[in-house]
Formats: structure tokens, C-alpha cells, sequence
């Protein structure tokens, strides 16, 4: 099944977007995942189109094309608390403002609101990015949570999240939530419980990039065809666990590439997700959007890995449809 392969440029916003586009262009990626941070895409100027138009000459100056915006920093502060120093370090100084806690929260709403009018402008469907969550610092379960406090917490994420909603169904845009760490869903059960509570199919649904499944020791396979129809959008990251009795899965606090972690990214195909069925999943579900390479192994050049990890998608396009008893299996679910 042919899918188009982008780069998403949330990991390269260091770099002007101009540059990134001359990068991608020459390794023959398809388009861009382009993020709504550094000097990629400024939402706010959603309404300019001569700015719009602008990225689309970057684009296509540079052979790309685009189906899907990202706005990952902004979207964690809709619903985060506490809101604090790490937010500061990632959000613009429109949201951040004078930092209290519930100005950045509403602020963060309107940004994402931008977003949406952003993609519509620029001609695109989808936007990815993340939620936050009011009910994250309670995962490790003690002291305990009460039913009604996680209740209470998917309760202040659809009053959030509702109005955002309502913008991106009135541009005729899509929001997928990558299902991640620190997210209103983070894993299997929690994506299902955030569907329930938002209760807006078609107009919300998930990012899935199986490199947050492998180590919480969840299956991205069997994710992809039970959430066939909420999937809008796809990363290509590989993730691996090393357990050795020492590391362990929360990593300790410790930086990406130290090897005392449990789990850290590594270059794409050398690491514990098992691509072949997980493409072949995609393929009989009939998802044909987007495979974006989100670069993330910190010991790795990205100027050598982001062509590599290419190189490896586009061998896994080529992934034949699905046995006919999967297939079959599938179509019964």
C-alpha cells in the first residue's frame, strides 16, 4: 500500500524551516509533519496569506507536500497541572504570558484554536499533538487516586478540550492526539476511556507511533486494529527496552542516551518494534495517511539517521497486503 512518508519537524525546529525543507527534499522524503514552533509555522498568523502562502512556496520549492501540522508544546498546556518551569521552557512567550497557571492554560486553548484556522488555510486536514493532563501526577497510584478524583480529570479535559473542538469541526480539521506519557491517554485503556469522555468520532482521534506501546509492554498491533477507525495519522519511531535487573521502565531520570535507562529511542529498525506486522496491521486497516519519521535517537546523527530511517519506511511500503485469514480475521473484529 503506498503511503507518503514525511519527516516531522519537531526535533529540527532549531533549524530554519527553509533549511529542513532543503533537507528533506534532497533525501526524497514525500512532505513534512510541520511543527507550530520555532520559525516553522507561527499560528497566530493564521489569518495572513501571504505568510501562508509562504510555507507553501517553502514546500514546494523543495519538491514537498504537506498533510498534517503538529502543535505538541502548546496542546500539554491545555489541561497540565501544575504548570511550571518545564512548561516555560517550551511554550512561546504569547502563551507563557505573565505565567499564571490558568492564563497559560487558557491561552494554550486559543493557540490550538489558531492551529486549527492555521491547517485549514494551509490546506491541510490534520493536526497532531498532545492534550495534557491534570490526572498524569497521579500514575503512580500513591498515594492513591479516588474514582472521583481521575473522573474529575476527564471531566476538566473534555471542558477543555469541547471548544477546541468546536473549531476544528467548524474548519472541517481533525485533532490526533499522540497517545503518550503525560497525555489524558497514554496507553490502551486510557485512549479508550478519553474516546468515551470526548465523544466526538471523526473529529478527535490518535496519532500512533508504537514506540510509547513497547515500554509499557503494551502491543501496538493489536492498538492499531482495535482503534482502526480513530487512527488519523502514524509516526514511524522506534523505541527498546533493556531490562537487565538495574534499569528500569520509568528511566530514573536520566537522560535519553544513558544506558542506565530501561527504555530509550534508538535508530529506526534496530530496535524492538516488530515493523512487518505492525505494517501489515496498517495495511488491513486501510490506513493510507501519512508515515511520519520522528526523529528522536540521541546517539545518532540525524543528518545520517533521518535519510536511514527513510530508506527503512520505504522498504516497509512494500509490505504486501495482508494474508487472507488475517484479513479475515480482522474484518470480523
Amino acid at each position: 500500500m503506498t503511503r507518503p512518508i514525511t519527516l516531522f519537524t519537531g526535533q529540527w525546529a532549531d533549524l530554519p524551516f527553509e533549511e529542513v525543507a532543503r533537507l528533506a527534499g534532497e533525501w526524497g522524503f514525500d512532505g513534512l509533519e510541520i511543527a507550530c514552533w520555532g520559525d516553522h509555522i507561527d499560528v497566530s498568523r493564521w489569518d495572513d496569506a501571504e505568510y501562508v502562502q509562504s510555507r507553501r512556496d517553502i514546500l514546494e520549492r523543495n519538491g514537498l507536500q504537506v498533510w498534517t501540522i503538529a502543535n505538541h508544546l502548546a496542546g500539554q498546556a491545555v489541561c497540565d497541572d501544575p504548570i511550571d518551569q518545564r512548561h516555560r521552557d517550551i511554550l512561546s512567550d504569547r502563551v507563557w504570558g505573565d505565567g499564571d497557571p490558568e492564563g497559560v492554560r487558557q491561552r494554550a486553548a486559543d493557540e490550538l484554536k489558531d492551529t486549527a484556522r492555521f491547517a485549514a488555510k494551509l490546506g491541510v486536514k490534520t493536526v497532531t499533538g498532545f492534550t495534557g493532563s491534570s490526572i498524569w501526577k497521579y500514575v503512580a497510584m500513591f498515594p492513591p487516586a479516588t474514582d472521583e478524583m481521575v473522573a474529575a480529570g476527564y471531566q476538566d479535559f473534555t471542558d477543555r478540550w469541547n471548544p477546541i473542538l468546536d473549531v476544528f469541526e467548524e474548519v472541517g480539521v481533525r485533532f490526533a492526539l499522540e497517545v503518550h506519557p503525560s497525555e489524558i491517554a497514554y496507553d490502551y485503556w486510557t485512549a479508550r476511556a478519553a474516546l468515551e469522555a470526548i465523544g466526538r468520532p471523526g473529529v478527535f482521534g490518535f496519532n500512533f507511533d508504537p514506540s510509547h506501546f513497547i515500554w509499557q509492554q503494551l502491543d501496538p498491533v493489536a492498538f492499531v486494529l482495535d482503534y482502526a477507525d480513530h487512527i488519523f495519522h502514524v509516526h514511524v519511531k522506534e523505541s527498546i527496552t533493556h531490562l537487565d535487573g538495574r534499569n528500569g521502565v520509568l528511566g530514573s531520570h536520566l537522560p535519553w542516551a544513558d544506558p542506565r535507562r530501561g527504555w530509550t529511542f534508538v535508530s529506526t529498525g534496530h530496535g524492538a518494534v516488530q515493523w512487518n506486522p505492525l505494517f501489515r496491521a496498517l495495511n488491513a486497516i486501510g490506513y493510507d495517511g501519512p508515515t511520519s519519521v520522528e526523529w528522536e535517537d540521541a546517539g545518532m546523527d540525524r543528518l545520517v539517521g533521518a535519510p536511514e530511517a527513510l530508506a527503512f519506511v520505504r522498504k516497509l511500503a512494500q509490505i504486501t497486503p495482508p494474508h487472507a485469514a488475517f484479513d479475515a480475521a480482522f474484518s470480523s473484529r
